[in-house]
């Protein structure tokens, strides 16, 4: 196989003169994005990155930050994003895994960065697109002999929390990638005429990936946003076609008195994933707009699973089909038989979409994936009897907010350390505008005199914002079954209402 498997297929549709990128103050078309990725990609092979060299990424949401990754690819790199919120702690252990050739962060960043001491380059970028890459980019040539890759050559390393040990990398291939991109753009009817208003993160799959691949493969163009607001994300309806967003979006759009049915009116698809939608989200917005908000399901390490339909009923608390390209099977966790229709069990999946394993840790590959190829995904669902699926919980206990997981051990762990704590466990409550809030409950010796604040205050400076608890609850003793082991269940469904 010739040509590079990610990189041909996202820009096969292309227009030249067509409109690419619109991040402003900066208007990006197909033929500049080809020259600046060129620059770019000349730029990363002369700092010595090498095929299937992985280059680590912290940098502020642009559109030059967006033009490095596919950089990346077509340098045949292995770009590996990361959660702008992370602590240099938190840093750490990612570079010290993936042994990146080349790290990008923020020049205010670079003096900790470097001081990690991994052995890697480092440059910078900004917010704004300045940076020491930019200026080495700039003094390349605007063309560049697009480095080949195979189908199951990597695309790209992105951490993912679990409820065990440390992250693990899902390897996402250039197969993996495309092939879920070009699903999608047949699902959705994405069309070279279609304007997706960008307003995720790009340090995580959905953004980076879902958003990124579908609207480039159909030669659409992304209006991105470095953040999302609701008043600007209502006037951008105005000229757009698609949002894709996380339950938070919504939320927050329905709270203002901008969403009308007349300023939904131009958008012909509202998305929404990362995250579980409340069915009551989905009903208001239906009766506000007009147009139901189409929920899907998806993970780091298989892209997207299934989809509620363009055509036919997007049904409020379902994550509809699965994609045609993927099989998807609820089995029972001990056995891995297949429950019966309409019964629980745990989310297993298969098809061209699911990583390549775990970076350096082939023991975690093997426990992830069944004999006959299917992926464990750790997610409790049932499948009703007209085919939806619909996620009731996960049996890891990964928290969700705001689109983003949330590991309980790795709090759990920083809680635990703190002088008078005997034991904690963190776990996930419903929340309207994250859809989970990351919440401890803390047993405590009696003369410890530790409160909620003291708490927040100790976890400030040692974990990102999005882990941190917004609330500490202090308890007795933790709920425990037969075998000492906590249960969380128990503390969730006695919390539920925390939020509410």
């Amino acid at each position: 196989m010739t040509g590079n498997r990610l990189h041909d297929q996202l820009f096969a549709a292309a227009d030249p003169a067509a409109l690419a990128i619109d991040a402003g103050d900066r208007r990006v078309t197909y033929e500049i994005l080809d020259r600046e990725t060129a620059r770019l990609a000349n730029a990363l092979v002369r700092l010595g990155v090498r095929p299937g060299d992985r280059v680590a990424v912290q940098v502020e949401k642009s559109a030059a930050n967006l033009m490095l990754y596919l950089a990346t690819i077509r340098a045949g790199g292995v770009y590996l994003p990361l959660n702008t919120a992370y602590t240099l702690t938190e840093l750490a252990w990612f570079l010290g895994d993936a042994a990146p050739s080349l790290i990008v962060c923020d020049p205010a960043a670079k003096a900790g960065v470097a001081s990690l001491g991994q052995g890697a380059r480092v440059e910078t970028l900004d917010a704004a697109g300045e940076g020491t890459l930019t200026d080495l980019a700039a003094a390349e040539a605007e063309t560049f002999a697009t480095v080949p890759r195979l189908e199951n050559d990597l695309a790209a390393i992105c951490y993912t929390s679990g409820t065990t040990g440390r992250s693990k990398g899902a390897m996402l291939t250039h197969r993996a990638l495309a092939a879920n991109a070009a699903t999608l753009v047949k699902l959705w009817r994405f069309t070279a005429a279609d304007v997706l208003v960008h307003a995720l993160p790009i340090y995580h799959v959905h953004g980076l990936f879902v958003a990124t691949h579908v609207a480039l493969m159909a030669g659409a163009a992304i209006r991105l946003r470095s953040r999302f607001d609701p008043a600007t994300t209502i006037a951008d309806m105005a000229t757009s076609t698609v949002l894709m967003g996380v339950p938070t979006f919504y939320t927050r759009l329905l709270a203002h008195p901008g969403l009308t049915r007349d300023a939904a009116a131009p958008m012909r698809l509202f998305i929404s994933g990362s995250a579980p939608l409340l069915a009551q989200t989905h009903r208001d917005w239906t009766a506000r707009t007009g147009n139901p908000i189409l929920e899907r399901y998806g993970m780091t390490e298989t892209g997207m699973n299934t989809s509620n339909p363009y055509d036919g009923d997007r049904v409020a608390g379902t994550v509809g089909f699965p994609l045609p390209d993927v099989a998807l099977r609820i089995v029972d966790e001990a056995t891995g038989v297949p429950v019966p229709e309409g019964e629980i069990g745990v989310i297993e999946v298969k098809g061209p979409n699911v990583c390549a394993g775990y970076w350096r840790a082939p023991e975690k590959t093997a426990e992830a994936f069944r004999p006959d190829g299917f992926f464990i995904t750790g997610d409790l669902g049932r499948i009703d009897e007209r085919g939806y699926v619909a996620i009731v919980g996960r049996g890891r206990d990964l928290i969700i907010t705001g689109g983003l997981n949330v590991y309980p051990k790795e709090v759990e762990a920083e809680i635990d350390a703190l002088p008078g704590v005997i034991e904690s466990a963190v776990i996930g409550l419903p929340h309207a505008d994250f859809g989970e809030a990351v919440t401890a409950v803390v047993a405590a010796r009696a003369d410890a005199n530790l409160t909620e604040a003291d708490v927040l205050a100790a976890l400030a400076g040692r974990l990102a914002r999005f882990k941190q608890p917004r609330r500490v609850l202090f308890v007795g003793d933790l709920p425990r079954n037969a075998m000492a082991k906590v249960q969380k269940a128990q503390l969730r469904e006695a919390h539920r209402d925390l939020y509410a």
